[in-house]
């Protein structure tokens, strides 16, 4: 125990006389976390609406200015002709192209129907579906106005019963993107402490050269490995607590479970992350192989995380490789814990594949890793 000991010691030592790292390790991640957690959402905001009125009535104005009226839209432009109005979507001056034909009250007064198109720029299928989904909530509205201005004078077919829905989001009651993405860019932040350092401290031993003054004295394996880690493991639970607290205070995400499970199942995961980064060490010569072989885990990882895209959406051979995604069962549990107050038992089918594969990394970097002299 005592020579473990002294490894944490010349590991603290070493880690805090490197001037340019102390920067990376504790003042990047809260950076990264204030930015990506902006930068990092499907809400859209601003997106920029071009209208072509051939009608001019007051029914047509009434209805732009629903548009104007939300704060997702902006307006950038007016036209009578739609080739102009397309001309803009083509160059990427527009997101949606709202266009209304002539006639349109005569034909709502005498008719009771009119159609309205909505041109979309659906490259971002994504982005196109919310908009076709908040454009037509707005249309709708404005639809249901005129019937209920109208009242009988609307055929029977087009009336709809006063039917009041009363909606309740559990978990996440005023829809906050923030509150879903904090967890998971939480978990992106340990993970990448915990998997790049990891991965270059063993092999910039090799780089300088003493790995082999390492190899010739009586320490054990799991003591050069033990005292290697912890340092790690103990400053990615450290970025971890400050990322909770920023995200407490600055987005006000609740925490309803306990926070212990946090930890519990992060030290847990740490395992799991920096016995990849050691096995990632065994392969590498030099610090810059780390990096590649690091950065090729990690793309893998977070893009089948879940992080931004939901898991069971995944075709089904992605769900089965994803088995093998530590990052995938930290994020579910991390978010499980913090917005629904789960327990130990309500995810503890993802807790022991954790604990699974730390267990399969460790024995498999230690295996791998030869203290040859």
């Amino acid at each position: 125990m005592r020579v473990i000991l002294y490894i944490i010691q010349k590991e603290f030592l070493q880690l805090f006389r490197n001037k340019s790292m102390l920067p990376i390790i504790f003042v990047m991640p809260i950076i990264q976390l204030l930015v990506l957690v902006h930068a990092a959402t499907f809400e859209m905001k601003d997106i920029r609406l071009f209208v072509v009125d051939n009608d001019q009535s007051s029914t047509s104005r009434l209805l732009i200015s629903k548009f104007k009226g939300s704060s997702f839209y902006k307006i950038i432009g007016y036209s009578n002709s739609f080739s102009e109005a397309e001309d803009q979507l083509l160059k990427g001056n527009a997101d949606v192209v709202f266009a209304i034909p002539q006639n349109f009250e005569k034909n709502l007064n005498y008719e009771g129907k009119e159609k309205v198109q909505l041109t979309e720029n659906a490259i971002n299928g994504t982005v196109a579906g919310l908009i076709n989904v908040y454009s037509m909530g707005i249309i709708n509205d404005f639809n249901k106005e005129l019937i209920f201005k109208k009242g009988t004078n609307i055929s029977a077919e087009n009336t709809q019963k006063n039917i009041d829905i009363t909606y309740s989001f559990w978990y996440n009651p005023e829809l906050n993107y923030k509150t879903f993405m904090v967890p998971g860019i939480l978990v992106l932040l340990v993970t990448i402490i915990g998997l790049m350092l990891s991965g270059m401290n063993i092999v910039r031993e090799k780089e300088m050269g003493t790995i082999e003054q390492i190899n010739v004295t009586p320490i054990k394996k799991y003591q050069f490995i033990t005292g290697k880690l912890f340092p790690f493991w103990l400053i990615a639970l450290f970025e971890l607590a400050i990322g909770l607290t920023v995200g407490k205070l600055l987005f006000h995400i609740p925490i309803i479970g306990n926070v212990g499970y946090v930890f519990l199942t992060a030290s847990v995961y740490l395992l799991v992350i920096l016995g990849i980064g050691l096995f990632v060490s065994t392969l590498a010569d030099t610090q810059q192989q780390a990096m590649f072989i690091t950065f090729f885990f990690m793309m893998i990882f977070i893009l089948m995380s879940g992080l931004f895209t939901s898991v069971e959406s995944m075709p089904d051979w992605a769900q089965q490789i994803n088995r093998l995604n530590p990052v995938a069962y930290f994020i579910k549990i991390i978010r499980m814990i913090l917005l629904k107050g789960s327990g130990l038992f309500d995810f503890i089918k993802e807790f022991c594949s954790l604990v699974t594969l730390a267990i399969a990394m460790l024995s498999m970097s230690v295996w791998r890793y030869k203290k040859v002299v």
